[in-house]
């Protein structure tokens, strides 16, 4: 057996956007070193090795401040998926998401994002900023980037939000709604993005906006898993290590980076 695809990782060490609590700047190696602990191993519950598929490492993006850093995460993303890889970006916050998914947009003209996250994060703007991590699936919706956006784990939808979600057409499945029977289905090419505080904070604490009520570190990987879908890109956001006391949250995004890559891999058997 042996894998058609490439997947690559690369970091966004970036939160200038961030609304309450800086520090989301400071994952990206962490996630890094907790997938590379030995207190684990490298295969996916769904029986791939990621070991013998090895990952590439494009490394961490230098930051910049403003409207340059948006453009230089969409021209690293574009250079990477113009050499074949499926990509999983490490944030930083979710203000990262939309330069990212206009980069895939140009290579996949029909995209799908599946969104877990506590906040709908679909702000027209937010304290006065049109690029705040509150606001990327606005953009994302607004510029037409995406066919489907699915958001899951949701629990702080404001009035506001709830008629940015009905004027986009966004599907929502509610954490008061969410049943552990959720599959999903996709007919285009899927691009996960996947907010730490979706978790409930018991499973995830090291985050900036805890918000109790969320998804069990399992339910998320169930759907991941149970998904009917062409994972093509994802990324890991708003995991904040200056709440994470005791590294658990760190051990949780290595796992979902495994879990998300091994959904990736296609493995040609012989």
């Amino acid at each position: 057996m042996q894998a058609t695809t490439r997947v690559g990782i690369i970091g966004f060490p970036w939160d200038e956007n961030s609304s309450f609590i800086r520090g989301a700047s400071e994952a990206p190696p962490l996630i890094r070193a907790a997938f590379a602990s030995e207190s684990a191993n490298l295969w996916s519950e769904t029986g791939i090795d990621l070991g013998a598929t090895p990952i590439f490492d494009a490394g961490d993006v230098e930051p910049v401040s403003g409207a340059a850093m948006i453009s230089r995460i969409a021209e690293s993303i574009e250079a990477l998926l113009g050499q074949d890889y499926r990509l999983i970006s490490l944030g930083g916050d979710h203000a990262i998401t939309y330069p990212v998914v206009k980069a895939f947009a140009k290579k996949y003209p029909r995209l799908s994002l599946l969104h877990f996250d506590a906040h709908p994060d679909i702000y027209d703007e937010f304290q006065g900023n049109r690029y705040s991590h509150a606001c990327p699936f606005a953009r994302i919706m607004e510029e037409g980037l995406v066919e489907r956006l699915v958001q899951v784990g949701i629990r702080t939808a404001t009035g506001h939000q709830r008629e940015q979600i009905e004027r986009f057409g966004v599907e929502v499945v509610e954490m008061k709604d969410f049943r552990d029977d959720l599959r999903l289905e996709f007919d285009t090419p899927v691009y996960i993005s996947f907010d730490i505080d979706g978790l409930d904070p018991a499973f995830a604490p090291g985050v900036s906006h805890r918000e109790p009520g969320g998804l069990s570190m399992r339910q998320g990987l169930n759907v991941i898993q149970r998904l009917k879908a062409d994972v093509v890109g994802a990324d890991i956001v708003e995991f904040n290590p200056r709440m994470d006391s005791t590294g658990v949250t760190a051990m949780v995004c290595a796992k979902l980076l495994k879990e998300i890559a091994a959904k990736m891999v296609k493995i040609e058997r012989g």
